[in-house]
C-alpha cells in the first residue's frame, strides 16, 4: 500500500505563491511517477503536472508552464508543487497522485490521464483571491 499526504494549501492574493508538499509512504515503484491534479468546484478534475522516480522527466498543463514546478526529493520521499504567480483561476482542491505503471510504456497523453494513477491523497485546498 501507499499513502500520500499533501500540504502547503491556503488562501493567498493573486500573484502570491504557494508550496505544496506530498509525503508518501509505503511501497515505492521506481519506474512510475508521481503527479499533481486538481478539481475546481462544478469541474473535472485536471491534470496540472508529473514527474518521473528519477526527477528527469516532468510535463505540465499548458495553463501553469512557467509558473508551476514540479521537484521531488526521494530521500524524503516527497514530492512538491512550487506555484508562483498565481491567478484566482488557480483555485481548487490539488491532489497528489501516485503511478504503479512503467512510464517507459506510457505515452504523454496517458501519464497526464488520472485513471493511470493508482493512490491518491486526501486533497489540500488552494484559493487564490483577486
Amino acid at each position: 500500500q501507499v499513502q500520500l499526504v499533501e500540504s502547503g494549501g491556503g488562501l493567498v492574493q493573486a500573484g502570491g505563491s504557494l508550496r505544496l508538499s506530498c509525503a508518501t509512504s509505503g511501497r515505492t515503484f521506481r519506474s512510475g511517477g508521481m503527479a499533481w491534479f486538481r478539481q475546481a468546484p462544478g469541474k473535472e478534475r485536471e491534470f496540472v503536472a508529473a514527474i518521473s522516480w528519477s526527477g528527469e522527466r516532468t510535463y505540465y498543463v499548458d495553463s501553469v508552464k512557467g509558473r508551476f514546478t514540479i521537484s521531488r526529493d526521494n530521500a524524503k520521499n516527497t514530492v512538491y508543487l512550487q506555484m508562483n504567480s498565481l491567478f484566482p483561476e488557480d483555485t481548487a482542491v490539488y491532489y497528489c497522485a501516485a503511478s504503479t505503471a512503467d512510464w517507459r510504456l506510457l505515452s504523454r497523453v496517458e501519464l497526464k490521464a488520472a485513471h493511470k494513477y493508482d493512490y491518491w491523497g486526501q486533497g489540500t485546498q488552494v484559493t487564490v483571491s483577486s
